[in-house]
């Protein structure tokens, strides 16, 4: 597609990873483990869909995968609120990845619009 060569060289998809990596990470020794499964994959949702996109080849396909990771990066922001409530998770915490993904958010947003644009 021209931006490169593989989804992993994507710094959307490698933040991505960091973030899911993160989440992991802060949830691993919560007992919900329906919260814990939920919030996890839809971590994982956001850099797949990026890696699925891309091996989709397409542009159009692609923007739409980027749609879907955006959206599974707000339900995590959703539930980092949750995790905060229920004190899962420190204040400070869930603020930082709320953060994070939001600002990995806007960046699909971005890389999304482009794509349409070149179509």
């Amino acid at each position: 597609m021209g931006f490169a060569e593989n989804f992993e060289d994507l710094q959307i998809w490698q933040r991505s990873r960091v973030l899911t990596n993160e989440v992991y990470d802060a949830f691993e020794k919560i007992r919900d483990f329906d919260f814990r499964s939920q919030i996890q994959s839809a971590a994982v949702s956001v850099m797949n869909n990026i890696a699925e996109g891309f091996e989709r080849r397409t542009k159009k396909d692609f923007a739409h995968f980027l749609d879907l990771s955006k959206g599974s990066s707000g339900e995590v922001r959703s539930m980092l609120y949750l995790a905060e409530d229920h004190r899962y998770i420190e204040k400070s915490s869930a603020e930082r990845l709320r953060a994070e993904y939001k600002d990995l958010s806007q960046s699909i947003g971005a890389f999304a619009s482009r794509l349409r644009s070149q179509q």
